[in-house]
């Protein structure tokens, strides 16, 4: 996402927090650039019972990354010790107050509760995970993305050659597509309407912002697009304006919702 989340111009330091029963080890380069995006990433844990075999496709991924590994045994059949290790290590790194932010990466709507808290404290809650990741802990976090959206071309090919692994790909949509889209649609419109000016015309950046603040889970790159402008662009229901921004050869895009266009009748 170019829209991020910082504090001030200093970088954030992040604790990143993984649950290796939840998470896919095949994502893990391009998440951590991810994270990278929004600041240091201080702390790299991973929750999981390393004694599994389960865990084998996670090995080798610990000391490229430098990811430490928390060993956590089921001691009860039926519950999720993992879960619970991971939530006790939050807390305690939040009140060290060396944080600015956590990264939470699992499918698990069992953090749904975590982010809140964090959030509460008033720190920054990034959350990753699966397509299946439930509505509550998406909208718990203040961004959420998904892994999908972070596989790297090499990690898919390489996840090909696992068993019952299947490759995500993202197309792209088209216009029709996207037009067709009404959630899509109002999201966007209602986004440039809240970030306008007097005019019509909102400054992209605000309205990226905007449309987070509305939705944690948004990003184009779920429906084939890169950068938000090219989805804004896509879909065809605005005009886009490019100004000089003062004193610096870069430009800055404004967007406006295009009027519909009201049918004569003879």
């Amino acid at each position: 996402m170019e829209f991020l989340l910082k504090s001030g111009d200093r970088q954030m330091k992040l604790a990143v927090l993984i649950d290796a029963d939840n998470a896919q080890p095949a994502a893990i380069q391009g998440l951590l650039e991810e994270i990278a995006k929004y600041g240091i990433a201080s702390v790299k844990r991973i929750y999981g019972d390393w004694t599994s075999q389960s865990m084998t496709g996670w090995k080798d991924k610990l000391l490229t990354y430098s990811i430490q590994p928390i060993q956590q045994f089921p001691y009860t059949t039926g519950k999720n010790a993992t879960d619970s290790a991971m939530i006790i290590d939050a807390m305690d790194l939040l009140h060290t107050g060396k944080f600015d932010g956590f990264c939470l990466v699992s499918s698990d709507s069992d953090f749904t509760r975590l982010a809140t808290r964090i959030r509460e404290a008033g720190l920054v809650v990034y959350g990753f995970g699966e397509d299946k990741t439930p509505e509550p802990f998406r909208r718990a976090c203040d961004l959420f993305i998904l892994t999908e959206n972070l596989r790297l071309p090499s990690e898919e090919l390489a996840d090909e050659k696992e068993e019952d692994v299947q490759v995500h790909t993202i197309e792209r949509k088209s216009t029709n597509q996207l037009k067709g889209d009404t959630h899509l649609v109002m999201l966007l419109r209602r986004a440039v309407d809240d970030s306008a000016d007097d005019s019509g015309w909102a400054n992209l950046a605000t309205v990226g912002a905007t449309i987070l603040k509305k939705q944690s889970d948004f990003d184009s790159r779920s429906y084939g697009y890169k950068k938000i402008y090219e989805l804004i662009r896509k879909v065809d229901l605005f005009e886009i304006e490019e100004r000089q921004k003062e004193d610096s050869p870069s430009k800055i895009i404004f967007v406006k919702n295009r009027k519909k266009q009201s049918v004569v009748k003879k």
